[in-house]
């Protein structure tokens, strides 16, 4: 086919072809990577070498040659310079061979005063080997300006001029200038080589995705046509479809030809692993070794991230013994990082850092995986230390990563109290303004509790990736704000072609919204499940379906997790059956979420079942939090014989220490039964060294539930000599003596709160209704049908009167009259919610109530006189559980 056609295949695109006249914006300076020497050897004052005045220029070119083939580029200089104090006169074989040397070292100050001696012999532009030389080092050493001076220079320009100036191009990321130069030179009538389509390839991965998969298609399909089934090019076209997303095409030439090479398959582990089809990349490599094909240090690279995320530590490790048995290997910094990065992930921090402490010749990427293995598992001090060592004893300069890193550190770590010193210290490195630094400070400040912080540096973004946006919503979401994170989540999808608007290099048109990926699914999902904003929730599944990311395995557990929260335990386990692939996570959220609604057995089989799967070879074994989960379903369902003898067997069975938390649970499961001797003295048979925090809060919970004044008292001193400043420890107290009549005791409490100044977290509940949620305080009068409301209360408390409702004025904790405990009740912010849900949604509706504390013992009757009387289904979830109310009566048969 000729090369019009193939001109006309390819469409126009609006940048001209760089010339001598090019726009300021082509002048550019060289890349940050390239180093210049302070002095050129061709200047030094270090006499050169003895010769011989015999030796001919021809003996001298080969030497020349030799040393720039073996790579000896400091003494191909060197020789050059003996050549010429010898009186020989370089020609168009030696200026190719030094400039060659000179490209090799990036030494721009000998490359111009070479290049000025081959102009001053004639052979500047004269000679199109020197000139296409010239255009590569240049486009190595020098700015895109140089290069394009030089190249529109050359008369007579050949196959390799193109060649060189497309790829220069490339090296500097003017993607679109190398494929107009790509079709330029077929305008020429000059035939593209397989360099040519390596660099066009590259070029076609770093545009859009839909612009980029266009033309990346109909290079293909031109490289078929012209018989090019090299192996390099095939690779390169390989690797531009994995960076446009198109893994599978990817896959299908990969297969299509038999003479793969080192490079082939690393291209496609590596795409693996950067999709995160882990699983796939393994199974690539086991292939790669059955074959014999030799592994470097980017097959180990690339491989390491997949045994990371899938916590195959056993593969990683035969990975890192094989390392050790080559020595070119063991040195690689990439492939130290990767192990160290594999061995964090596992939760092997020691094994990571004796890999970071071998490791000579220590890079900053490695620095950085050790810091951030550290702040990932929580060895913050050490992650700070490493920073600090890094900086004052090897003498590196943080970069962005490394900033990025230490920060979660700084917030965890309590020895480092001036945490926002870290920010002044990214400013001073001239971070202020780098993206990926105020991703980090945003999410440093958000986890500070420092919202207002986070949002200035949010607002003051020029450029925002998805990343930012992200974390924000992460942040709404952790500091309890989830309205915050569902309206930001809103905001982020209709930005468009904004000055805010900047996507990932591979999104699929630049100026258009941005799309929710999995992470930002996974993290407002939660926020949904906190409102119990089903609406909301559903929305979401729908788009993660029509994106193809519902099968995604943290979305897949989000979303389990939020229909179990709002309700919906039968749509939770759809999803759960649905998901292809199922984590501990998975399982944890799911048995959880059984607990929760009552269903004890079926968490116990549920657990059973995720055993029987781990014992036949099943990546998700139970960890400590799914005991925690199975644990609290047995203590909702009063599963006493179960949930102990799981106790007792959990570490002989499934080799699980028992922790403080698990003594906590159990401690509730007894207490919640009214075995509160035995909860007591399960307390005292903890270890020493665990923290009884948790569990003398379990203990205080049940005493308050069965009214034990005595064991209350003993929990309470206990908690409050531990944790002073936690107010549910006050209340709790209070209430007990409250509902023994002991009110002076109560008021004593009260005292102390407020001199300690701690204040009690008032109730509230919510409600969703017409993609909005409705909050309700105890006694609310600010919302607009807050008189209705109360209205509607008072005359249906009348109907229920009537059908036999008696209010349990013990659950008012104040010492007034029995009239006025009666109107209080009849305030709570539960009831509201509910008469809010029967007065705007259609007879029949099922009314979805969340609440953040524990129901009273009267709106728990109440709700099942008014399910009754209203002949609705009312769910109401509290910080506890769920109760399902219907005709009459509770999913919790009054056990909570």
């Amino acid at each position: 086919m000729s090369s019009c056609n193939c001109h006309q295949l390819l469409s126009p695109l609006p940048l001209p072809l760089p010339s001598s006249h090019s726009p300021p914006s082509l002048q550019t300076q060289p890349p940050p990577s390239i180093q210049k020497p302070t002095a050129s050897p061709l200047t030094s004052k270090t006499p050169p070498k003895p010769t011989s005045p015999s030796r001919s220029t021809a003996s001298w070119v080969d030497a020349l040659r030799s040393r720039t083939r073996s790579n000896d580029f400091r003494e191909a200089i060197s020789t050059y310079i003996e050549m010429t104090v010898s009186g020989a006169r370089p020609d168009n074989f030696a200026f190719p061979a030094i400039l060659k040397a000179v490209s090799g070292l990036q030494d721009l100050k000998t490359g111009e005063q070479i290049h000025a001696a081959a102009v001053k012999f004639g052979y500047g532009s004269s000679s199109v080997t020197v000139a296409n030389t010239l255009v590569n080092m240049y486009g190595k050493c020098g700015g895109i300006g140089d290069v394009c001076k030089v190249f529109d220079r050359i008369t007579d320009r050949d196959q390799v001029s193109w060649n060189s100036f497309i790829a220069a191009l490339c090296r500097f990321e003017k993607w679109e200038q190398a494929l107009e130069a790509f079709r330029a030179m077929q305008m020429e009538n000059m035939e593209p080589s397989s360099f040519t389509l390596v660099s066009v390839a590259l070029a076609c991965s770093n545009l859009g995705v839909m612009h980029g998969l266009r033309l990346g298609k109909q290079l293909h399909g031109y490289s078929l046509r012209v018989g090019d089934q090299k192996t390099f090019t095939n690779n390169a076209l390989m690797a531009m479809y994995a960076k446009l997303r198109r893994v599978d095409d990817s896959k299908a030439l990969f297969e299509s030809f038999v003479d793969r090479d080192m490079v082939s398959w690393n291209t496609m582990i590596s795409s693996f692993s950067q999709s995160d089809r882990f699983s796939e990349a393994l199974v690539f490599f086991r292939l790669m070794v059955l074959e014999g094909v030799e592994l470097d240090g980017v097959t180990i690279a690339s491989v390491l991230p997949a045994c990371s995320h899938l916590e195959r530590l056993d593969v990683g490790k035969e990975i890192h013994a094989y390392v050790l048995r080559n020595n070119d290997l063991i040195e690689n910094s990439f492939v130290g990082s990767a192990l160290v990065d594999m061995y964090c992930n596992c939760r092997q921090v020691e094994s990571g850092r004796r890999v970071f402490d071998h490791i000579l010749g220590r890079r900053i990427e490695l620095w950085n995986a050790m810091i951030s293995g550290y702040a990932r598992n929580g060895f913050d001090e050490k992650a700070l230390i490493l920073f600090i060592e890094m900086i004052k004893v090897a003498g590196l300069l943080p970069n962005t990563t490394t900033m990025a890193s230490v920060m979660p550190a700084c917030v965890h770590c309590e020895a480092f109290s001036n945490k926002e010193s870290i920010h002044g210290y990214a400013v001073k490195l001239g971070f202020k303004e780098n993206r990926y630094v105020q991703n980090a400070l945003m999410d440093m400040y958000s986890r500070m509790g420092k919202m207002d912080i986070s949002e200035n540096i949010f607002d003051s973004m020029e450029v925002r990736d998805r990343v930012s946006w992200n974390t924000m919503i992460t942040g709404y979401v952790l500091s309890g704000r989830y309205s915050n994170a569902l309206v930001l989540l809103h905001e982020m999808q209709r930005m468009e072609n904004t000055k805010y608007v900047k996507k990932d290099d591979n999104d699929d048109e630049k100026g258009g919204p941005y799309k929710p990926n999995a992470i930002t699914l996974m993290t407002v999902l939660p926020g949904c499940a906190a409102l119990a904003a089903l609406a909301k929730g559903k929305e979401i599944h729908a788009y993660a379906i029509r994106n193809m990311l519902a099968s995604d395995i943290t979305v897949g557990s989000a979303l389990v997790d939020m229909y179990a929260k709002c309700g919906c335990l039968n749509l939770s386990r759809r999803v759960f059956d649905e998901m292809p692939n199922k984590n501990v996570i998975t399982w944890n959220v799911l048995i959880m979420a059984c607990g929760m609604h009552g269903k004890g057995e079926e968490a116990l089989e549920l657990f059973k079942n995720m055993v029987a799967e781990a014992g036949r070879g099943g990546e998700a074994k139970p960890n400590e939090v799914t005991f925690i989960t199975v644990f609290a379903a047995c203590s909702h369902s009063g599963l006493i014989s179960e949930g102990l003898n799981l106790f007792y067997r959990m570490k002989h069975d499934h080799g699980v220490e028992p922790t403080s938390d698990h003594y906590a649970c159990v401690v509730d499961l007894l207490g919640r039964a009214g075995q509160l001797e035995e909860a007591y003295e399960l307390v005292n048979t903890m270890p020493a060294e665990f923290d009884k925090v948790g569990a003398w809060s379990s203990l205080l919970g049940a005493c308050r539930i069965h009214q034990n004044v005595e064991l209350g008292e003993v929990a309470a001193k206990n908690l409050l000599h531990l944790e002073p400043n936690v107010a549910s420890h006050y209340v709790l107290l209070s209430n007990i003596y409250s509902s023994a009549g002991l009110w002076n005791k109560a008021m004593e409490v009260r005292k102390n709160m407020r001199q300690m100044g701690v204040k009690k977290e008032p109730g509230c509940s919510w409600i969703e209704f017409r993609d909005e949620v409705h909050k309700f305080m105890a006694g609310d009068v600010y919302h607009p049908q807050s008189e209705h409301l109360h209205g509607f209360l008072e005359t249906l408390s009348e109907k229920m009167r009537k059908e036999g409702y008696v209010p349990d004025t013990s659950c008012v904790l104040h010492n007034v009259d029995e009239d006025e405990k009666e109107n209080l009740l009849c305030g709570h912010s539960e009831k509201l919610a509910i008469a809010f849900g029967i007065l705007n949604t259609p007879p029949g509706t099922t009314i979805r109530v969340a609440k953040n504390l524990r129901v009273c013992n009267d709106c728990h009757v109440a709700t099942k006189f008014i399910s009754k009387i209203m002949e609705r289904e009312i769910i109401v979830r509290d910080v506890r559980r769920f109760h399902h109310f219907k005709e009459g009566t509770c999913s919790c048969g009054d056990y909570w």
